[in-house]
């Protein structure tokens, strides 16, 4: 069994270039500036851009978290997983059981355009089931990423949602 990447992607073999987007995958190139207002965002959830300046603590939320706290989070190199408040308790078991510990949100969102939505800094993945093998591939590739301006800043000690 090959060692986990924190950091992205595993270069073994492949030349040293990055991977191809995970199929299904929307890309961005989001600004990173701090501001003292709420944001409106053009993804829904946002994958990035300006944001609060305190970042939300990583971890397992119960209740929507603000957006522009999340967003810092993401600029820390977390990855937010969002899902629809009606999401079938099996399916939010699921969830629960394969998310790692650190560097990531999960928390519900109302109006999700899908069951789960995925997001890391300028990327995200929409899906219907957590058993699609995409969202371990996509936390593998983009949690503590090189896409994130501050991949490895804290993900402690800031906001509770």
């Amino acid at each position: 069994m090959g060692a986990l990447v924190l950091r992205g992607w595993d270069a073994q073999g492949d030349g040293g270039g990055p991977p191809p987007e995970l199929f299904g995958t929307v890309t961005s190139t989001p600004t990173a500036r701090h501001v003292d207002r709420r944001v409106q965002y053009e993804q829904t959830p946002p994958a990035g851009g300006d944001h609060a300046a305190a970042w939300l603590n990583c971890g397992t939320y119960t209740k929507p978290v603000p957006n522009e706290i999340a967003v810092h989070s993401l600029e820390h190199g977390a990855v937010w997983i969002t899902y629809h408040p009606k999401l079938a308790v099996t399916d939010l078991a699921r969830l629960l059981d394969v998310v790692p510990l650190d560097y990531t949100i999960m928390s519900p969102y109302p109006r999700l355009p899908a069951q789960i939505v995925v997001s890391a800094w300028g990327r995200q993945l929409t899906m219907s089931n957590p058993a699609d093998p995409r969202l371990l591939e996509f936390i593998r590739r983009y949690r503590l990423g090189p896409q994130a301006p501050e991949s490895g800043a804290p993900c402690a000690g800031g906001v509770n949602g």
